[in-house]
């Protein structure tokens, strides 16, 4: 592992983001490196400055008072989160839904943003020297057997090479401390990871695309199946690749 390499992991180490075989290889490199261990060190004070300093600062009465006074009228009829609390002080059942809605809405969306936070730094984990794939195969009947036993549903493997998608083989991932399988495509010199878990849920998501440290994601859900596209590739190419990948295994299953 290489310096630079390196430092792309040390948050994740610090975050405890890696799984063991990551974390071991980039602890061996810090442990080889006084560069690296200097930054690492550097990065863990920090953190514990921030931990231990109190950051938090409490706006007077005062300046509240003004804010709310200088809003238009019309504003100040929105429902706020004071009238929310007020809501279930007063006991009131359609008070206690509507809020029991908002923070379900809320919960739904951090919980989708850190399943993303991990899904791209899962990619960018591939990208180091040796990890993007542990069978290397263009053929989709050697990749998609090798995933039978390893996970409790194997994802779809399926040639796009005819497509402008090249498949370069498959490995095994962790999303969400769980193991998922994700399937390596290529477009010219860019990485596609394809990430497949298992759901619940059997209703179809339509794809939407989000972006994430310069990488996007494109996201959807079929057959029981959830999938996250992620490349660095332009958004309509990615919307492409989705695309073409959902008609062949429409195809496939109609077949």
């Amino acid at each position: 592992m290489t310096c630079d390499e390196a430092r792309i992991l040390l948050h994740a180490l610090l975050d405890n983001e890696l799984d063991a075989g990551h974390a071991r290889e980039v602890e061996a490199h810090i442990a080889g490196c006084p560069a690296c261990a200097a930054e690492f060190a550097a990065q863990r004070e920090m953190r514990r400055v921030l931990a231990d300093t109190n950051l938090r600062y409490v706006a007077p009465a005062s300046l509240r008072s003004r804010i709310e006074a200088s809003l238009p009228g019309s504003q100040s009829q929105q429902p706020t989160r004071r009238s929310v609390l007020r809501g279930f002080a007063m006991g009131s059942a359609v008070s206690a839904l509507a809020a029991s809605g908002v923070v379900a809405v809320v919960l739904r969306q951090d919980d989708q943003q850190r399943i993303l936070s991990e899904v791209v730094s899962a990619h960018l984990r591939s990208l180091q020297a040796g990890h993007l794939t542990d069978v290397v195969s263009t053929d989709q009947h050697t990749v998609k057997p090798w995933f039978n036993g390893k996970l409790d549903v194997a994802p779809p493997v399926i040639d796009l090479t005819a497509q402008g998608f090249t498949l370069v083989g498959g490995r095994l991932d962790y999303i969400d401390a769980r193991a998922i399988g994700a399937v390596v495509y290529k477009r010219r010199q860019h990485v596609i990871n394809l990430f497949v878990s298992q759901t619940t849920s059997t209703e179809h998501r339509p794809p939407k695309t989000q972006t994430m440290q310069g990488f996007n994601c494109r996201r959807w859900g079929e057959r029981g199946l959830n999938f996250w596209a992620v490349s660095d590739i332009g958004a309509d190419e990615l919307a492409e690749f989705v695309d073409k990948f959902e008609a062949a295994m429409k195809a496939n299953v109609e077949g």
